[in-house]
């Protein structure tokens, strides 16, 4: 049964700038497990890597029986029990080598509209940093050799993330369909 409502939430990845963002629209019954890869493809995420969500002072993911530690499994979360009002935010934490940590907000709550597949993407600014690039602050380095080609490194640099690659380049429409093709890793 499609979900009666829907969560417009805001995603920005911290210690980035110029600051890249996203707003989409989520079916608000949906499982943390399938939100993450729905956030990974927002932000242009391969996936694969680890995350885990922070709310309210709980932490959210995959537990590990391994570890003792506090993280309630995200399976059977939902977003709306976890963020159920205008407002709320959350964390959001992606590859825990690269350190790439993202805030979300909820924006607006309404009704869901018929015909609308979910998830949807509003609108955004810049391209996801690339997978593996070291985090903020490799992001960074990555972004001063693209653009100087008299940087030491921008050759390599240039081989390694390709010539078409554009920080500034979004498009909703492209976002939209990377996040309705996106599967979660693991478990439901």
């Amino acid at each position: 049964m499609p979900s009666s409502t829907v969560h417009t939430l805001k995603i920005t990845l911290r210690k980035v700038r110029p600051p890249v963002w996203r707003r989409i629209v989520v079916p608000s019954e949906i499982k943390l497990s399938a939100l993450a890869p729905v956030l990974e493809a927002a932000m242009g995420w391969i996936g694969g890597h680890l995350h885990e969500f922070e709310a309210g002072g709980k932490r959210y993911g995959d537990p590990d029986p391994d570890w003792d530690d506090d993280v309630i499994d995200e399976l059977g979360r939902k977003l709306a029990g976890v963020l159920p009002r205008v407002g709320e935010k959350m964390r959001f934490d992606y590859d825990f080598g690269d350190g790439w940590e993202h805030d979300v907000i909820v924006e607006a709550i309404e009704p869901a509209e018929r015909n609308v597949a979910y998830p949807v993407c509003l609108a955004g600014k810049r391209a996801g940093p690339p997978d593996d690039c070291g985090g903020p602050w490799g992001y960074g380095k990555l972004l001063a050799a693209l653009a100087d080609p008299k940087h030491p490194d921008h050759e390599d640099r240039v081989e390694w993330i390709g010539e078409e690659f554009d920080p500034e380049h979004f498009d909703a429409a492209e976002t939209t369909a990377a996040m309705q093709m996106s599967r979660p890793l693991g478990r439901w």
